[in-house]
């Protein structure tokens, strides 16, 4: 399960230091694709076959949709021997990457942000406490 979260900057050349807690699930052939926000989404191999799987099963309009948005600049990407991940400069352009980040653990993906974005997008204790209440929790 990926958890935590940790603040990273990028280089010059696009790359950012990936957390090492996130080795064992996610580290070779990673799948990087457009966030539901201003933020990208990384899945390992396996969890990318069952999220595009969820896609398809969508009625056919929708699910054009929901493919032209996550896969059409989704590019498969891995961590050097360093310790690096390279971003694709699409994607980075997409979520508004600069110089610091976010990366974050979302139990079955990964996902990266723009420090400012991230923080503008926290719940508050009341929004999470109403979210919660509605939910079939």
């Amino acid at each position: 399960m990926l958890i935590g979260g940790s603040k990273h900057a990028i280089d010059a050349k696009g790359r950012i230091f990936f957390p090492a807690r996130f080795k064992e699930e996610l580290w070779d052939d990673i799948i990087a694709c457009r966030g539901l926000d201003k933020n990208l989404m990384l899945f390992n191999r396996q969890e990318w076959i069952l999220f595009t799987d969820r896609i398809k099963r969508q009625p056919f309009s929708t699910a054009l949709k929901l493919q032209r948005h996550f896969m059409s600049e989704a590019a498969e990407c891995s961590v050097d021997g360093q310790g690096r991940l390279l971003l694709p400069q699409l994607l980075r352009e997409f979520a508004g990457l600069k110089k610091d980040v976010h990366v974050t653990g979302a139990q079955n993906h990964a996902e990266i942000w723009d420090v400012e974005e991230w923080q503008r997008a926290q719940l508050t204790n009341d929004e999470v406490r109403e979210i919660v209440d509605n939910a079939d929790f």
